[in-house]
């Protein structure tokens, strides 16, 4: 009993140890707030590890979960997260999520702009226009009679999520968030990468969407663009990548 008893109190001397280590991080420079909207078709959890190495490096990290019923709504969600933050933003945008950053980070607290694999929208065009204007390798997203939007389940694993195990991706297909197909084509008021610094992720071996429109949305933003070999889930199957851009965003601006 008393070997069990010093055994647990090493363990949770280790562990506290751990966590004190993680609290008395040094700020990092630059901006030390992130605010992460998803895409489509996912929730927020698959940014667990990008979350997870950036707040052990001193920034703090907070997960918009949006609902993807109007873009209107998504973008007062973002808004409203930023407004909680302490101090100045980078914004960071996956997929859909792009189209919500691009409009939600017109605000003076956000200082820089992360695209991941995301649709970079100027004044005037939604996400339906800019995909329709390149087709992804793939065209997966299946439409319901009431309005929403799928990802096809049989082609999950292959065309989304093409570098991830088998056993994930079929729990991420049955487990997706439905979009609306008023959420995909609502047209943009602002475009904030006309007026902040934006870097971007190229994910090339997406199939979900065009990885040559991402290199075109990024260049027209004017984005420090990084290639990644990954799929539509950059994020998930290559965080430690993603991760340093964002970084490398939020160090770079104050």
């Amino acid at each position: 009993m008393r070997k069990l008893l010093s055994i647990a109190v090493a363990a949770f001397a280790l562990g506290t140890g751990a966590i004190a280590s993680a609290a008395d991080t040094p700020a990092p420079p630059g901006v030390r707030n992130i605010v992460i909207v998803p895409g489509a078709f996912v929730d927020g959890s698959g940014w667990r590890v990008v979350h997870d190495i950036l707040i052990h490096k001193g920034y703090t990290v907070s997960v918009v979960q949006p609902r993807i019923d109007t873009l209107a709504d998504d973008i007062e969600l973002t808004r409203e997260q930023i407004r909680k933050q302490d101090g100045p933003v980078v914004l960071v945008g996956h997929s859909y999520g792009g189209a919500v950053i691009t409009q939600a980070g017109n605000r003076d607290k956000v200082k820089a702009l992360v695209y991941v694999a995301a649709v970079v929208p100027d004044v005037g065009e939604s996400l339906s226009q800019l995909v329709g204007s390149m087709p992804a390798p793939s065209n997966d997203v299946v439409p319901t009679r009431d309005g929403h939007l799928y990802f096809d389940q049989a082609k999950f694993g292959t065309d989304f999520a093409g570098d991830l195990t088998k056993n994930r991706t079929d729990f991420m297909a049955v487990s997706q968030v439905p979009a609306t197909t008023a959420a995909f084509g609502a047209t943009m008021q602002v475009a904030a990468w006309h007026t902040k610094p934006v870097w971007g992720v190229v994910a090339t071996e997406d199939r979900a969407l065009s990885p040559e429109l991402e290199r075109w949305m990024y260049k027209r933003a004017n984005a420090k663009v990084t290639e990644i070999k990954a799929s539509h889930v950059a994020y998930i199957s290559q965080p430690e990548a993603v991760a340093k851009v964002i970084e490398d965003a939020a160090r770079s601006v104050h």
